[in-house]
């Protein structure tokens, strides 16, 4: 058993109470007795880590194991030396609930505290995907996806039974959905009850409708508004639109409905965050005596100005043309950068015509500075 109870969940003296709590869960699962029959050393580990987290998940006995190195204070063994768990194994016992911890094994939420705690199945997650253009990503569309699920069976209304007088209370929990086992030392664990999954119900007389599932299998029609601003690969998460929960009657939760999103690539633009990239080649001529190209974008052509004497890379940011800001308000820019494309080959009239210009005569100033250095080497 370690001395220090972070060292027992492999947490550091930092660690918040969602840190210490997600330790505890993991470790739980990992060597609780019954995923570990008979396996003397898991039994002990568990131990030990179950006695850790009744002190550090509870703030009082944190503070005080803080503070004295003992979860009662220093009154009960004052110092670093007394017991770290506490007294967890001593004559009044401890006792832990692993209804959270094993909930999603199960499928089962406890809500509440104490004896009362009200019991909700909850149905599982359902992944599909939505493909999308890359304009209906940009602005936003509304989609009709079609999938499978499990819905809630009308005739029993998630029950299961036959009737209302065909589920009896399940005998090994007394309805509770939970049953408590003793693990030796003064220590013993509440678990959801398998024997009626955690329902705290038994059916005696099956619906016919679903054969007990109190589910059925169904394929719908969902129109989902698809928000601006959406990325490829982003995940859009609709509560309740899932399976329903098997067995769970009329207060069983539905699961999530996971959508993840395809977009096509444009065959021009490239979205980056929010702002979008257009590289726009241009002939020699239209940079040297200036044009007005058309240019696609989100929500369709621009006419931009291309000035005299424009250089090869030169950019044009256009303002709110972008991709709407992902729930926020306004929009990404538009960013153009110039390609100056020269003539692959020209007839010997036209290089004459050229020679005769004398171009070279002008002032290149990025020319000269070149020239400049080179004669300094």
């Amino acid at each position: 058993m370690a001395k220090d109870l972070y060292e027992a969940l492999g947490v550091a003296r930092t660690a918040s109470a969602d840190e210490i709590k997600s330790a505890y869960r993991k470790l739980a699962m990992k060597y609780h007795p019954d995923k570990n029959p008979g396996d003397k050393a898991a039994e002990s580990k568990f131990k030990e880590i179950s006695g850790a987290y009744d002190v550090l998940g509870d703030a009082q006995k944190k503070a005080n194991y803080d503070r004295y190195g003992s979860a009662d204070g220093p009154q009960f063994g004052g110092g670093r030396g007394g017991n770290p768990f506490g007294g967890g194994f001593g004559g009044g016992g401890v006792e832990f609930d692993l209804g959270d911890i094993f909930g999603d094994i199960f499928g089962v939420h406890f809500f509440g505290g104490g004896g009362g705690r009200r019991k909700t199945m909850r149905g599982g997650d359902i992944n599909t995907s939505v493909h999308l253009s890359f304009k209906e990503a940009c602005l936003g569309v509304a989609k009709t996806i079609s999938f499978t699920r499990m819905e809630k069976c009308g005739g029993c209304n998630g029950t299961g039974a036959k009737d209302g007088t065909d589920v009896e209370t399940c005998k090994y929990c007394n309805g509770s959905g939970r049953v408590r086992q003793s693990r030796g030392f003064g220590l013993s664990m509440v678990s959801p009850c398998s024997a009626c999954n955690a329902t705290g119900k038994v059916i005696r007389n099956k619906c016919g409708g679903c054969g007990g599932r109190g589910a059925v299998k169904k394929t719908v029609e969902y129109s989902v508004n698809i928000p601006a601003g959406i990325a490829d690969g982003q995940t859009i998460n609709i509560e309740g639109e899932g399976d329903c929960a098997m067995n769970g009657g009329p207060d069983g939760m539905s699961g999530s409905l996971l959508l993840a999103v395809r977009v096509a690539p444009h065959p021009l633009l490239v979205r980056d965050g929010f702002d979008l990239h257009l590289e726009l080649p241009i002939t020699f001529t239209q940079a040297i005596l200036g044009d007005k190209v058309k240019i696609p974008t989100i929500e369709g052509f621009y006419e931009l100005a291309i000035p005299p004497y424009t250089q090869s890379g030169a950019r044009h940011i256009l303002r709110c043309r972008g991709v709407k800001r992902l729930r926020q308000v306004g929009s990404g820019d538009l960013i153009v950068k110039i390609f100056v494309e020269m003539p692959g080959k020209l007839d010997r009239k036209t290089l004459e015509v050229i020679r005769g210009l004398e171009l070279d005569k002008n002032e290149f100033s990025k020319r000269k500075a070149y020239t400049d250095k080179v004669g300094k080497l």
